[in-house]
């Protein structure tokens, strides 16, 4: 009985570490390749008639594409975050919403909000790390997906635990039914962030309607502290 019990931590492990792995290349190498994706696509759209919009959108998507190749060379290595070496969690977070809006095909504004905003608890890398996957894939799916004008992500600190909230304008979708909007893509999104807090121990709501935009809200608590 003993080694049926040790072989089926065995294989639950195995599939964890898959599922780990395929949210790691979901939340780094597929984000970036999407991001080039839409550069390139924007670029053959103005070719003719914005010629220098579209040589600029070349020139974003070739540093993209630089940035993505290191961040693939970096995971092979070591799959914590690039963008947290050497910054704060929200350091991290503004830079990411910076990015993200440069990104962004359509006029998008995108208002990042921190508190406490001086000095903001210590979380372990793990923690840091879930987060802001967490964070990127809810930027990534109001960008890709929702259609927004206008997106506020708000960052907390407080009474042990971190809250994050990613709230945006745009077209919603219906929960129960998410492959009418976004396809698998969202879908994979929406199911890696569930995850991820999960793996935290925390708690997360995805309220959304058709018409009337997305507010997603992550709670995970910071018992992990850095050492």
């Amino acid at each position: 009985l003993s080694a049926e019990h040790t072989l089926a931590a065995a294989r639950l492990a195995t599939i964890e570490e898959r599922n780990r792995l395929a949210r790691e290349i979901h939340d780094t190498l597929a984000q970036g390749l999407a991001a080039i994706t839409l550069q390139l696509e924007t670029a053959d759209a103005l070719a003719t008639s914005r010629p220098e919009r579209a040589r600029e959108a070349t020139r974003r998507a070739l540093d993209l594409a630089r940035s993505n190749l290191k961040e693939a060379r970096r995971s092979v290595m070591d799959l914590r975050a690039a963008p947290l070496q050497n910054h704060t969690l929200p350091e991290a977070l503004a830079t990411l919403a910076q990015r993200s809006r440069e990104d962004a095909a359509a006029a998008l504004t995108i208002q990042f909000s921190c508190s406490p905003d001086r000095v903001f608890p210590q979380l372990s890398t793990r923690l840091e790390v879930g987060i802001y996957r967490i964070a990127q894939e809810a930027l990534a799916n109001a960008c890709k997906h929702a259609r927004a004008q206008h997106i506020e992500m708000t960052l907390t600190g407080e009474d042990e635990y971190v809250d994050l909230v990613v709230q945006d304008d745009g077209r919603g979708f219906d929960p129960d039914n998410v492959a009418q909007i976004g396809g698998e893509g969202q879908h994979f999104g929406l199911t890696g962030m569930n995850e991820r807090v999960k793996l935290l121990g925390g708690t997360i709501s995805i309220q959304s309607e058709l018409g009337a935009g997305t507010r997603i809200a992550a709670r995970v608590p910071y018992h992990e502290k850095g050492q």
